[in-house]
């Protein structure tokens, strides 16, 4: 027999028979028609729990993870506003339920049996996933059974406070909200947990305003791994900077006064606290788990003897609420309710197309104020005698520095954020001198934890701001490519375009750095950025285009609302010669603001026919070098400089090719899983019969000191493949 269905039995029995569990009588501030209210929540969780196991039987509902004995999570909601944004654990049905109460026209039983059902009616992800959310009650959904949305409520806790002194054109969070984030105690171990965990103890410490509930709700078990007894309070019952409450969230009245006492705190402080909430877990963890396949019977037979309904029933009967016969009723009439608008559910439309499904990858366009740009004053004033050397050739981490300050100046909802970038000006000497323009509220000085950098972003991004936040190298964004893949790139396909996180993440990357190195500060892997939808990736290879390429990024992210990753090739920040020691042949002049290099455009230089070289980033100045020679050879050449990588501009680079005899591809990243992989599946598609070939990396790690480029095309190599493709004689 299902567990759903003796829990249900042992229920029905129990309250006619009086037979309900010990405990404490109900003490606090919670009112009588708010009592019976949150045992409505706790009733309709747990129908919505029992209906969504009768249609995945039936085969017209999907995978869920139920929330029955985390009822108690209702009063936790009641203590709360609505207008306080909730990052919430996949088992708090009853805390959205309860929320919903507090905000009228809510339909939130046929709202939910939609999502069971995977309709593309579903209010908050259009049928694309069976998600707690909605944005009329704040609550962003989520999909992580891992913590990772944790540091985004540090962002979203610190945005508040942000927004305070600079209201964002978009912030859609009052000033006196908090951020409530909840999750399990199996969750609490993960590292991404213990990042936020200690990211918010770190502003707090600091005396940063950081107004963030986190929700601990213990039911002892994850999955089938026991957490051990009296873990989550030994551990985060003293934490510096970090309030400590707890209740028995089996008691309503315990669980609302604690919860409004820990909300105040928060509220009024400005500070993070930890709420403890004990609950249990009744039927396994999600779809057909059994518990009794890993946990003795008479152990999970105690569980379910601890019913949290049943504390609720005792509780209303002895505060004079609600009598057992009363609340039998409402348990009843609440089941029946929700069998008749399941069988409508059912019948709804769902997604059957992939661009019905797509849909929602790219995010809704948005108004925003106009702007003309700085004053001339402003510039003069941030940029001092910055401004004559404009005139002049400059390498491109001046050029970039430029752009940025340029941008600020600009849109003041711009943030950055990152380890060193404020006062040091970033390892490379990028972001210097942009903290003394505009303060450390505008270039924020993180701790080391690329999960709390991107978080940061992605938290202010909900906000209304427009983040900027810096990985310092490639490679260290693969200690949080999930913030990126899972959270940020996916918020506005499960929330179908309600809610968004518009950021530019700016990492410096890629190889050929000479004297500071090893795999971990060259890395010329892209393919993680790459394979994440919605996600775009850019790649200038010199100061004017990354310049221009900034400005068209923020204007993705302010209008479009789009994620986009820009990679800045560390190799030339410094670079200005090209063919000939002091030649500057690489250096540019500062572009206007008012320039910019569209999505999709490619760069051609040259008009010759006889070859074509695409390639991006450092492979665009091998190639440069490599021209005369080839040029020599015979061979005219043109030279295409792809810039935007994902989406690949199919178009633009289909057009730049025409008429070219032999096209070949120079990708400075791996053979295995590297750029040119899709740019041969490209022109192989787009101009069949032309003679095609790839000179790429290795497959290898980078190594450090004269070997740093032995893995990777060189002027040499591209002379040869171009002479190889072609024919060329030397």
């Amino acid at each position: 027999m299902d567990r759903c269905d003796i829990v249900h039995d042992n229920f029905m029995r129990r309250v006619a028979a009086r037979d309900l569990p010990a405990g404490r009588a109900p003490q606090g501030p919670l009112p009588k028609t708010l009592a019976v209210s949150l045992y409505r929540s706790g009733c309709l969780s747990r129908a919505l729990d029992r209906q969504s196991r009768a249609m995945q039987r039936a085969g017209q509902g999907f995978y869920t993870i139920g929330s029955s004995g985390h009822e108690g999570l209702a009063a936790v909601a009641a203590a709360l506003r609505p207008t306080d944004i909730a990052f919430l654990h996949y088992r708090d049905a009853a805390f959205q339920i309860a929320r919903a109460e507090q905000v009228p026209g809510q339909a939130i039983t046929r709202d939910m049996l939609l999502s069971f059902a995977s309709s593309s009616e579903d209010p908050i992800s259009g049928g694309r996933h069976k998600v707690l959310g909605s944005r009329a009650l704040m609550i962003p959904p989520q999909t992580s059974t891992i913590a990772s949305h944790l540091p985004k409520a540090v962002g979203a806790a610190y945005a508040i406070a942000a927004a305070r002194r600079h209201r964002p054109e978009h912030a859609i969070l009052p000033d006196d909200a908090i951020a409530y984030c909840s999750f399990g105690d199996a969750s609490a171990n993960h590292s991404t947990a213990q990042g936020a965990f200690n990211a918010a103890q770190w502003t707090s410490y600091q005396s940063v305003p950081l107004p963030l509930l986190f929700c601990c709700e213990d039911n002892g078990i994850g999955i089938s791994t026991k957490t051990p007894t009296g873990w989550i309070a030994a551990t985060f019952a003293n934490r510096p900077g970090l309030k400590y409450f707890s209740c028995d969230g089996l008691d309503l009245y315990d669980t609302y006064a604690t919860a409004l006492e820990a909300a105040d705190y928060v509220r009024t402080r400005k500070k993070p606290a930890f709420l403890h909430v004990r609950t249990i877990r009744l039927y396994g963890h999600a779809g057909a788990d059994m518990p009794t396949t890993y946990l003795p019977r008479e152990e999970v037979e105690a569980e379910e003897a601890n019913d949290p309904l049943l504390h609720s029933v005792r509780l209303l009967d002895q505060a004079g609420a609600l009598t057992p016969d009363q609340a039998l009723v409402i348990y009843t009439q609440t089941a029946d309710r929700v069998a008749r608008v399941a069988a409508e559910a059912v019948t709804r439309p769902r997604l059957t197309t992939a661009p019905d499904v797509m849909a929602a990858i790219i995010p809704p366009r948005r108004d925003n104020r106009p702007t003309n740009g700085p004053s001339q004053q402003a510039r003069e004033q941030a940029f001092g005698g910055d401004l004559k050397a404009m005139a002049e050739p400059q390498i491109m981490s001046r050029l970039i520095n430029w752009a940025l300050t340029d941008l600020m100046l600009t849109h003041p909802e711009i943030v950055m954020m990152g380890e060193d970038v404020g006062r040091k000006g970033g390892v490379y000497g990028v972001t210097q001198k942009l903290t003394q323009r505009f303060g450390p509220d505008r270039m924020i000085d993180t701790l080391l934890d690329e999960q709390s950098i991107l978080g940061l972003a992605i938290g202010m991004a909900q906000n209304g701001f427009v983040p900027m936040p810096e990985i310092q190298f490639l490679a260290y964004v693969h200690n949080a490519e999930d913030q990126i893949r899972g959270e940020a790139a996916t918020l506005p396909f499960f929330s179908n375009g309600q809610f968004t996180n518009p950021m530019v993440i700016r990492i410096a990357g890629l190889g050929y750095q000479k004297g500071f190195g090893g795999h971990f500060h060259n890395d010329n892997s892209l393919a993680v950025l790459r394979d994440i939808p919605g996600v775009i990736l850019a790649v200038p290879s010199n100061g004017a285009d990354a310049a221009m390429m900034l400005r068209e990024s923020v204007r993705l992210a302010r209008e479009e609302q789009r994620v986009v990753v820009f990679v800045e090739p560390i190799a030339l920040y410094p670079m200005r010669d090209l063919l000939a020691d002091k030649d500057g042949g690489w250096m540019r002049r500062y572009p206007d603001p008012s320039q910019t290099i569209r999505l999709g455009e490619v760069g051609t230089d040259g008009t010759g026919t006889d070859l074509a070289i695409v390639t991006f980033g450092n492979g665009c100045y091998l190639s440069q070098q490599a021209r005369p020679e080839l040029e020599a050879a015979g061979l005219k050449t043109r030279i295409i400089d792809t810039r935007w990588l994902s989406p690949l501009p199919k178009p633009a680079l289909t057009e730049a090719v025409k008429g070219c005899k032999h096209i070949l591809i120079v990708d400075e990243t791996r053979h295995t899983g590297g750029v040119a992989e899709g740019l041969m599946a490209h022109f192989h598609e787009a101009a069949p019969g032309t003679p095609l070939a790839r000179l790429t990396a290795e497959d290898s790690f980078i190594a450090t000191g004269p070997a740093y480029a032995a893995t990777m095309p060189s002027k040499d190599r591209i002379v040869a493949a171009a002479r190889a493709l072609t024919g060329a004689k030397p």
